[in-house]
């Protein structure tokens, strides 16, 4: 009885032990940074926000836990320190990253396609659904039957009613 008992606390203490490192796992990254006011600490809160953690894909540098993005933001935070405009941090990032880093891209020739492909697409659709439905619709013609298929067509039709005639009768004597 008592090993049984050592047993339970021993598993018991191991499964809120790995469930307590599953929940540090999931928590956010937290950074130390001071600032020299909050105006600053508030556009460092923005960029980190603006910029895309490249190994993430999609996440913003402030939500990713991964190594580049801690490195990311720690040159994000010298960057401000140093007195860049959060354009000149921008820059710098894009320059270094490629127009990935930013979450939502300038407007240029390399990135024509993910600005304006959905809106293409979408109208490329709406004008095959508008030539589909604007063509001229075909008229139905009737067509006549052969004797031999007029003759098959009545055969068929007797046995039917011969065949619903006698469940007719067997539902009549039922009741």
């Amino acid at each position: 009885m008592l090993s049984y008992l050592l047993r339970l606390l021993v598993t018991t203490a191991g499964l809120l032990l790995l469930s307590f490192n599953g929940q540090l796992a999931l928590a956010g990254p937290v950074d130390t940074y001071e600032f020299r006011d909050e105006v600053t600490k508030i556009r460092y809160a923005d960029l980190t926000k603006e910029l895309r953690c490249p190994k993430c894909q999609n996440q913003n540098l402030a939500d990713s836990n991964s190594p580049i993005a801690k490195d990311l933001r720690q040159q994000v935070y010298n960057l401000l320190n140093e007195g860049k405009s959060d354009k000149e941090i921008m820059d710098y990032m894009v320059a270094r990253y490629g127009d990935f880093v930013l979450y939502r891209p300038k407007v240029n020739t390399m990135t024509y396609l993910l600005w304006f492909g959905p809106a293409f697409l979408l109208l490329l659709g709406v004008l095959v659904v508008v030539f589909i439905l604007r063509q001229k619709p075909v008229e139905a013609q009737e067509k006549q039957l052969s004797a031999q298929q007029q003759d098959k067509l009545k055969d068929i039709l007797k046995h039917s009613d011969k065949r619903s005639d006698k469940r007719s009768d067997k539902r009549s004597d039922k009741n």
